[in-house]
């Protein structure tokens, strides 16, 4: 963490240090906005360029590079940045050369500038900048690889039970019967209509004696006048 912390300040001063660079006396006091981009490529004239021709703009798209490798914690990214700008600034040195017939560096303003050096700075910081960040790594790669594994795996709500405590499940750790039950329906079981009359087991009590027939011997009812129904009015 403290190395991608400390590489990432250092590649991010690189970038500034490049991309201030053009901005800067590079030759015998010529800006380094002052040369285009086309002529790194087909050699160097005294034609003025703009800002966004200039060299300025390989600077600027390795200034974005860095910043990309920062968030993204690429090492590759930011090493490329730093190569960008080492080899465009090579390229004018060399094309500069070629039109002058030789480079020189004096202090009296003749030769090569303060812009150049901070170019080729910050293109050496950014390739330390990329040394020292540790990047995401192999363990963070596996890592990611092993969550991903984990997300496409279905897990299981409950884990089955040890076989010496069946009497769990499912997970409420209750003890008593197991609540898994069979897939086949179970057995209807007939309704409770209390017990038997007809089974002397059942008879918890002694039951009442009846008394006499309709008609029979002990029947207080007359038989010969049996009650009929009033007339009506």
């Amino acid at each position: 963490m403290i190395r991608n912390i400390l590489g990432s300040l250092v590649a991010l001063a690189g970038a500034a240090s490049a991309v201030l660079s053009p901005f800067r006396d590079w030759y015998d006091g010529r800006a380094g906005q002052d040369y285009r981009v086309r002529d790194l490529f087909g050699g160097i004239t005294a034609t003025e360029s703009g800002v966004l021709v200039s060299i300025l703009l390989p600077f600027l798209f390795a200034a974005l590079l860095v910043i990309a490798g920062v968030v993204l914690r690429s090492r590759i990214a930011v090493a490329l940045a730093g190569l960008v700008v080492l080899g465009f600034t090579i390229l004018w040195m060399v094309r500069q050369g070629q039109a002058e017939g030789a480079l020189t560096v004096g202090g009296d303003g003749a030769g090569l500038e303060v812009g150049v050096a901070n170019a080729l700075a910050g293109g050496v910081l950014m390739l330390i900048g990329a040394l020292l960040m540790r990047g995401r790594g192999a363990g963070a790669r596996s890592q990611d690889r092993a969550r991903a594994r984990r997300e496409r795996e279905p897990v299981e709500p409950y884990a089955s039970p040890p076989a010496d405590q069946v009497d769990t499940w499912p997970p409420t750790q209750e003890p008593g019967m197991s609540t898994h039950t069979s897939p086949w329906p179970e057995p209807e079981v007939d309704p409770y209509t209390g017990p038997d009359p007809h089974d002397p087991r059942t008879r918890s009590y002694p039951q009442a004696e009846r008394g006499p027939e309709p008609g029979g011997p002990g029947d207080p009812r007359d038989p010969v006048h049996p009650p009929h129904r009033p007339p009506e009015r």
